[in-house]
């Protein structure tokens, strides 16, 4: 039974109690009451997420907002409601004092005809969003709506060209159709006053270039054409819009020079263009205005101009991932807060001039050809998180004053040409979740002080000269979850591991001995194991092959003995090189039940055999001896 059917009557009462017989409070026009109720009782008497009260004024309703005085209804917004029938829209359209309507975050898959027809009267609606609901087929043509302001579309399914569809909105400012299925080219007739200030077309399938008219409308301040399919080249006419604020030109087909009349845009804080396939030099003074610049995967050219870092606005630079060559400039904004220039061909030193930057939160250098020692300044940035120098041609110790980075979460020093010990200052970055100095030429122990850091989830010092025990106090690092310490000297046997390892344990090519500990079955987390090339002894212990989240096992050249156990069938294992392991589970080779029961057949084959010949011979000797007592002339002769 429906649980609205025994409230049916005291619906009923309660709204022709409200209708003939209005509460003192409400000065709403009854119509607007009666507009409100029919709404309720005839779509969405059944939506538990309103809370609608027909006794209580419409004004005190969730998601309705009145005048001063309650005088008139000027905002609905049922978003985040659960409907999903657009029927009742209409009956929305006759409250003729709504400024802003708001149906976001819900399932409507429609717009009625009626309610472009009859919300378009509504000359005082500057807001209209239907965004994130399952919109789809053209986009309407929005006749009327003289007083529509902010028109929010973005996150349906809408597709098609767009042509004069919104070329009667002669107050629009703000415009919003990202993340739907629109094709063709940019649409240019946005509103026949040119007020528009905001155009957000992102995760479209628009084409083209940026055409021309959109620079006619000069009131715009943001511009995001991000993750479309638009090509050719950034027209030089873009500077005309000196009050543009943001553009973001991302993940495109954009091509050819960045337009130099962009540093001439007082205005412009934030210019994004990522991910297209830009090309020549970094226009000079581009970053004059901007905070936040952004142009990774393209192929820039040439040198970073040298006064490029340094305005005292600039917040973010990422220029990663292009062909950019050159020092990096040692004249920094103090106000940056990250700097990123990886994966380009970038040489000479890092400036000591970072150790400067309080402000400095993330900076990342890796894959470059930079070359001399870690700037002992760096240790300056207090408020560093990230340290990115991974992949580069650096040389030296590493400098005991990184322990100041006390904020910092992330070292990356792997694959340069380090020497010399771990600094145990380390100890000092309590927050580190990352530490890899993989791939260098560190000597000296692993200081057993390094558990100290109960943070730490990835410890990466595989491929170094790092000798001595593995201390037994890494198993106090509760949360690491990865563990490299291959490609060392490292000696002494394998101690107790943390139980929460659980991306890897790598112990490999070291001289580790001893048998493999059992607590390793501790484990029960771990998808790679690989403790190859050492010289562990012993058996391989039970349960170790059949581990639920082991994918892959690494014994190989070890000197371990006795029978290799059956494997899980997804788990990579290789135990290869260890003489003394008995493999039972290869055709070419014989268990132990197998093998004495043949040679039990063997040995019983051969003495069968050899009596059957004794008894053979018996006979033949006493037959000979019968033939030759009858005929001595035969046994002389035989014996001749």
């Amino acid at each position: 039974m429906n649980r609205y059917e025994h409230s049916t009557p005291l619906l009923h009462f309660c709204l022709f109690f409200f209708l003939l017989c209005p509460l003192v409070f409400s000065q709403l026009p009854s119509n607007q009451r009666t507009t409100m109720i029919n709404i309720l009782s005839e779509a969405l008497i059944n939506n538990t997420d309103l809370s609608w009260d027909v006794t209580t004024d419409p004004c005190s309703w969730n998601g309705v907002t009145c005048s001063p005085g309650n005088l008139s209804i000027t905002e609905i917004s049922l978003s985040g409601f659960s409907l999903s029938s657009s029927d009742f829209l209409p009956l929305l359209c006759q409250i003729d004092s709504l400024v802003s309507l708001d149906l976001s975050n819900n399932s409507l898959a429609s717009i009625p005809d009626g309610f472009i027809t009859d919300c378009g009267k509504i000359g005082g609606l500057q807001l209209l969003t239907i965004s994130r609901n399952r919109l789809d087929g053209p986009l309407p043509t929005f006749h009327g709506f003289v007083g529509l302001q902010f028109l929010d579309l973005s996150f349906n399914s809408l597709s098609g060209n767009i042509s004069l569809q919104l070329e009667g909105l002669v107050a629009l400012k703000s415009l919003n159709l990202s993340v739907n299925l629109f094709n063709g080219l940019i649409p240019t007739n946005l509103g026949k006053a040119m007020a528009l200030e905001q155009l957000q077309l992102s995760k479209n399938s628009f084409q083209g270039g940026i055409p021309d008219q959109i620079i006619d409308y000069q009131n715009l301040t943001l511009v995001d054409f991000s993750a479309n399919h638009l090509s050719g080249p950034v027209p030089d006419r873009i500077g005309d819009l000196s009050k543009l604020e943001v553009l973001i030109l991302s993940a495109n087909v954009f091509s050819g020079k960045i337009p130099e009349t962009l540093s001439s845009i007082k205005s412009l804080s934030r210019f994004a263009a990522y991910q297209n396939k830009f090309e020549g030099t970094i226009p000079s003074g581009l970053t004059r205005f901007l905070k936040n610049l952004d142009l990774t995967y393209n192929k820039l050219t040439g040198s970073i101009p040298s006064d490029m870092l340094a305005p005292s606005n600039l917040q973010t630079v990422d220029l990663s991932y292009n062909l950019l060559t050159g020092p990096v400039p040692p004249n920094i904004s103090p106000s940056m807060v990250r700097l990123r220039l990886g994966s380009n061909s970038l040489n000479g030193t890092i400036p000591s001039t970072f150790g400067t930057l309080e402000k400095l939160m993330y900076l990342e250098l890796e894959n470059n050809s930079l070359t001399g020692s870690v700037p002992p300044e760096l240790g300056s940035c207090r408020n560093l998180m990230l340290l990115n120098l991974a992949g580069n041609k650096l040389n030296g110790a590493l400098p005991g004053q990184l322990g100041g980075l006390s904020q910092l979460q992330v070292m990356k020093l792997q694959s340069n040409k380090l020497v010399g010990e771990i600094p145990v200052e380390i100890i000092q970055l309590q927050k580190l979740l990352t530490l890899n100095i993989s791939w260098n030429s560190l000597n000296g122990s692993i200081p057993s002080t390094i558990s100290s850091l109960q943070s730490l989830t990835y410890l990466h010092l595989q491929n170094n000269n790092l000798s001595g025990p593995i201390a037994p106090t890494i198993v106090n690092m509760d949360s690491l979850l990865e563990l490299q310490l291959g490609g060392n000297q490292l000696s002494g046997k394998i101690p107790s591991m943390p139980v929460k390892l659980q991306i890897a344990l790598n112990l490999s090519t070291n001289l580790l001995v001893g048998p493999i500990p059992k607590r390793l079955l501790q484990l029960t987390a771990l998808e790679v194991l690989d403790l190859s090339n050492n010289s562990l002894s012993g058996e391989i212990p039970t349960g170790l092959t059949q581990m639920a989240s082991l994918t892959k096992l690494l014994l190989s050249n070890n000197q371990l003995s006795g029978i290799i156990p059956k494997s899980n069938s997804w788990l990579t294992f290789d135990a290869n090189g260890n003489k003394d392991l008995i493999n039972t589970t290869t055709s070419n080779s014989t268990s132990p039940k197998s093998a004495k029961k043949r040679k039990s057949v063997t040995v019983a084959s051969v003495i069968g055999f050899a009596v059957g010949m004794g008894i053979g011979l018996a006979i033949s000797n006493n037959f000979y001896k019968i033939l030759c007592s009858l005929h001595k002339k035969l046994c002389n002769h035989g014996r001749d």
